[in-house]
Formats: structure tokens, C-alpha cells, sequence
């Protein structure tokens, strides 16, 4: 049952629930939601309509995920959250479970069992309307290779039912620097700027959470910070973000925690900081580590120094 308190300010009685209880006995409050602020689903394939309430903290929670390909089991009863206006990384070695978990949320493959939540909708019983929440940006982004810039945005957004004014896509455009390369067709791009035009487009119709499948791959080191840049402007304005990455450079960069995937079972979940503190003196980090211990030796001493296909 949540715990609710009215505070008194400025002569006006506020109502609040109890979010956040701390060690050190300080509370952390968030206002009470009322009832406009539900967002009713209509009914469909013979199901009852679904009212989702925002969660307070988390913009998804997921519990007890388990994926399967035939008698392979990929992921399995896997959980975290995922708090809004955060950047989580999801890492793991090739084979780990990280894909199947991703397309699981994405509602690409039909988990075997668990609960996925994104911003209080369940997207099994209502994956339509949990896709219109999300946007997804893959690792490798093949939009129309004729077509102009301009016409892929305008394409890419009407899919999301967003309409935009030339003044807007060219607005768009000079927020990710590529106001200049307006009129270029696609094929024209270079890998980075391919990369800054798909985040914009996944991001063009507000979602609460933007999935990011190894945001940076093959590019060099200026398109890569780049586009950390932009990925932090877009969690400044709200956003809450997944990505997966092989980079431990930059989940350490980007992500405020981490979770480490493996043979499809989560190992655990910190902020990269706390991670490192946490395996410092584990005997199998050590074993990695040359000199100041890293996210890279935590991973390596937690999944195994080998390659994986």
C-alpha cells in the first residue's frame, strides 16, 4: 500500500506519496498522481482496456524475463528497472542474452515468460501502444539510400503520426549539425552523420524510452563523442535511455548504471563507479588488471577472458 502525506506551503495543503525511504531516515517525496493524469488504452483482440498510471521512479521495469530459441534458453528470468531521465547500459559478451532481451522489449521475439512495463503499459497485452512509447536506433541504420534528408525525416515522422514544417525538419537538422547536408541522399552521409541523423528520427515523436543498440560502432573517436554529447541532451530534456555497448569506455562515460549480462543471467547491477569499487580486490579482476582497476577488467574478470562468437 503507498504511504501518502500532505504538506502544508505557503497556506495550500499538498498531497504526496512516499517514493524514496533513506538510511539516514530522510524521505524522498513525489506529488500524488491524480486522475487525469491516466492514460486509458482502448481494448483489442477481445481484451479489456488497460489504464496505466506513470510510474513514480521507473520508466520500465522489467521482472522475470525469459527468452527461448527451441531448447536454448537466451534469457532467463532476468530483472532490472530502468528510472526516468536515466541512461543504463545492458552489457554482456556476444551470446550473452543482450539482443534477446533488447528485441524482447522491443516486442520483436514473444518472451516464454516475465513482465515488461514501459511507462506503466504492459507491452505484451498492449504491444502497440508500448512501441509508440519507444524509439530504437539500431547499430547499423539503413534508411533509403535515393532519398534526400529532408524527405527521410518527413517519411520517418509521419510513421509516427508527427507532422513537421520545413522550418522545423531544417531547425531539427542544424540541432545535430547536418543543416547543411539538408539536400544530400542518404548514401551521401558518412558513418557518423548517418548515425546523428537515425537517433534524431528515433527521437522525433518524444518517446519515453529510446533504445540504443551499439550507438557508436565503427566510428572514429570525434563522431563517437559526438554523439555522446548528444545522447546526454536528450536525457537532459527527459528522455530515459537503454543502450548496449562493448565499449566499456563508454558505459563508463555515458551511463549512469550498468548491468552485466552472461549465459543469459543477470550478474549485477551499479553504477559503473560503485561496480569498480565493489570487484576491486575480486581475485579474478586482478588477475585481468594492468594497473588502475577498470569497467573493462570488472567485466572481463566477472564473464571470462574468452571469445566469444
Amino acid at each position: 500500500m503507498t504511504e501518502k502525506v500532505q504538506v502544508v506551503r505557503g497556506g495550500q495543503v499538498r498531497a504526496y506519496v512516499l517514493a524514496e525511504e533513506h538510511e539516514d531516515g530522510s524521505l524522498l517525496l513525489a506529488p500524488e498522481p491524480v486522475l487525469s493524469a491516466q492514460t486509458t488504452v482502448p481494448a483489442g483482440d477481445g481484451q479489456a482496456a488497460a489504464v496505466a498510471l506513470p510510474d513514480l521512479a521507473g520508466i520500465l521495469q522489467v521482472r522475470d524475463l525469459t527468452v527461448g530459441y527451441g531448447p536454448k534458453t537466451a534469457v532467463d528470468a532476468v530483472s532490472f528497472d530502468i528510472r526516468r531521465g536515466e541512461i543504463f547500459g545492458l552489457l554482456g559478451p556476444n551470446g550473452a542474452g543482450k539482443t534477446s532481451t533488447l528485441s524482447a522489449i522491443e516486442g520483436l521475439v514473444e518472451p516464454q515468460s516475465g513482465t515488461i512495463l514501459l511507462d506503466g503499459i504492459d507491452s505484451r497485452r498492449h504491444p502497440t501502444w508500448a512501441r509508440a512509447r519507444m524509439g530504437v536506433s539500431l547499430q547499423a541504420t539503413s534508411f533509403q539510400s535515393e532519398l534526400k534528408i529532408t524527405q527521410i525525416v518527413r517519411l520517418y515522422a509521419g510513421l509516427y503520426g508527427v507532422e513537421l514544417t520545413d522550418p522545423q525538419i531544417a531547425e531539427g537538422l542544424r540541432g545535430i549539425g547536418l543543416e547543411g547536408e539538408a539536400l544530400k541522399p542518404f548514401k551521401q552521409l558518412s558513418g557518423g552523420q548517418q548515425q546523428r541523423l537515425a537517433l534524431f528520427i528515433a527521437v522525433v515523436h518524444d518517446p519515453a524510452l529510446l533504445l540504443l543498440d551499439e550507438p557508436t560502432a565503427g566510428l572514429d573517436p570525434q563522431s563517437r563523442r559526438q554523439l555522446w554529447a548528444r545522447i546526454e541532451r536528450i536525457r537532459q530534456e527527459g528522455g530515459s535511455i537503454l543502450l548496449t555497448t562493448h565499449s566499456m569506455e563508454e558505459a563508463q562515460a555515458v551511463c549512469d548504471r550498468v548491468a552485466i549480462i552472461d549465459n543469459g543471467t543477470l550478474l549485477t547491477t551499479e553504477t559503473p563507479h560503485d561496480l569498480i569499487e565493489k570487484h576491486r580486490h575480486d581475485p579474478r579482476v586482478q588477475a585481468v588488471a594492468h594497473g588502475e582497476v577498470t569497467l573493462e577488467d570488472v567485466f572481463i574478470g566477472l564473464t571470462g577472458s574468452e571469445i566469444r562468437d
